[in-house]
């Protein structure tokens, strides 16, 4: 995909860095997604990223794996981020926060102002994370 570019001797700006960044995304957006979890209930940690802002009950999130994705670009990999809908919305959660979500899984794309995920999630439980 990449043969040929010494990424580390570009400079941003450079076109051929943001050539190789676009052929990179759209490796990442096309990442397949794992059949076996699909419509399964499931238990994860991640980092919350809103996708409405307003009150301080959130319904609509991207769950993301590492903290500080989606806000810096590129956003992590398709298959490594679910689209949340919490019900009850989250209350008093804000952005980047560490949290447990609970609910069924589903594969399904999901283009937003943040990322592409490949999954999305019914939640029925958001949590601030605790080990």
């Amino acid at each position: 995909m990449l043969k040929g570019v010494d990424i580390a001797k570009l400079k941003d700006g450079d076109p051929r860095a943001d050539e190789a960044l676009a052929k990179l995304k759209q490796a990442w957006d096309a990442a397949p997604a794992n059949e076996s979890i699909n419509r399964k209930p499931i238990r994860i940690a991640g980092f919350l990223v809103p996708l409405e802002w307003g009150d301080k009950n959130l319904k609509e999130f991207l769950l993301v794996p590492y903290f500080g994705a989606c806000i810096h670009t590129p956003p992590p990999p398709a298959n490594q981020i679910i689209h949340v809908i919490a019900n009850p919305p989250a209350k008093g959660m804000q952005a980047m926060e560490a949290v447990w979500v609970e609910g069924v899984i589903e594969i399904g794309l999901a283009d937003t102002d943040m990322g592409r995920s490949s999954y999305r999630m019914q939640a029925s439980k958001v949590t601030r994370y605790k080990q």
